[in-house]
């Protein structure tokens, strides 16, 4: 069976594939031409979905689409064929998410981007830093990898408080609520934390009137979606001093164009989409996990409801 791999790194992913199934006849590219060249030939699709979707638009849909993304926003678009089985990227992304969050919880708490300010200025820093215990966390988002975010964060002794699509009884969760409900927890929080996926329904969430509601003491980090968050509200609300800082991993644009008011915002750090990088190996793994599924004509992991968007 033939398998066009569409990713920067082709070449690790034929490496790690060829030697656990060996029957598989790779194609690899990152050149949308070179890979249109191939999809007609493929019937299995591994990689990236901006890539894809360029090859998609090509004609010749594969009759399953494996991506190495969480999001597979590009291949949801109007004009693209949905008649082909599609999963996203799952289960891979917990620990090195909860990884990013934790480190910029702390850096938060430790005040280490003030600490270091001080040093460049040759200024003694006598403020004292704080703890996570007692801190409260809304995470927004409390899917697979919202889910992974709320154990790692658990054993520090934060209150964890989230927002599904639905309320639901979840642990180690306080309480999950539905996205009616955001502005309500979103006023309580120390932190919140946005890993939405890109809907109709969780675009342009964080406006205005959600950053009102905020903690003067509050920060931000998004490292869901761009289009959740309405660029031009958030750099109005840290200039009025409405939350104390924002992360923001993930734009509406990307690269984020010069000029663009991030990159001048006070108190907001930009850390350029790399909260959750696919690991090639543990990716490599969930591709054959649902090879073997979609063999034996299994339900694969991250499938995709095109009606839905996720």
């Amino acid at each position: 069976m033939r398998l066009l791999i569409a990713e920067a790194d082709h070449a690790t992913y034929a490496e790690l594939l060829r030697q656990a199934a060996p029957e598989l006849e790779l194609h690899g590219s990152a050149d949308p031409a070179e890979l249109a060249r191939w999809a007609a030939s493929c019937p299995l699709w591994l990689g990236q979905p901006d890539l894809l979707a360029a090859v998609l638009r090509q004609g010749h849909p594969p009759q399953w689409l494996q991506s190495t993304w969480a999001g597979i926003t590009p291949l949801l678009a109007a004009d693209l064929p949905r008649d082909y089985r599609l999963s996203r990227a799952v289960g891979i992304f917990g620990q090195v998410m909860a990884e990013y969050v934790l480190g910029h919880l702390l850096a938060h708490e430790r005040q280490l981007f003030a600490r270091l300010a001080a040093q460049v200025e040759q200024r003694w820093e006598q403020r004292l830093p704080h703890s996570l215990a007692g801190r409260r966390v809304l995470i927004v988002g409390t899917g697979d990898i919202g889910q992974s975010v709320a154990q790692f964060l658990a054993p520090f002794g934060v209150e964890l408080y989230g927002v599904a699509s639905r309320a639901r009884v979840l642990p180690p969760f306080v309480e999950v609520v539905g996205l009616d409900a955001l502005p309500r927890l979103a006023g309580e929080a120390d932190y919140l934390v946005n890993l939405l996926p890109d809907t109709p329904a969780t675009r342009d969430i964080y406006d205005a009137a959600l950053f009102a509601r905020l903690k003067p003491s509050a920060l931000l980090i998004n490292a869901g979606r761009g289009v959740a968050l309405v660029d031009a509200d958030l750099v109005a609300a840290l200039e009025q001093g409405r939350l104390a800082g924002a992360v923001i991993d993930v734009c509406r644009q990307e690269p984020l164009p010069p000029g663009h008011p991030f990159w001048t915002a006070a108190h907001l750090l930009l850390t350029g989409h790399s909260s959750a990088p696919t690991e090639p190996r543990l990716m490599a793994q969930l591709f054959l996990d649902n090879l073997a599924r979609y063999r034996a004509g299994r339900e694969l992991r991250g499938a995709v409801d095109f009606t839905r968007g996720y």
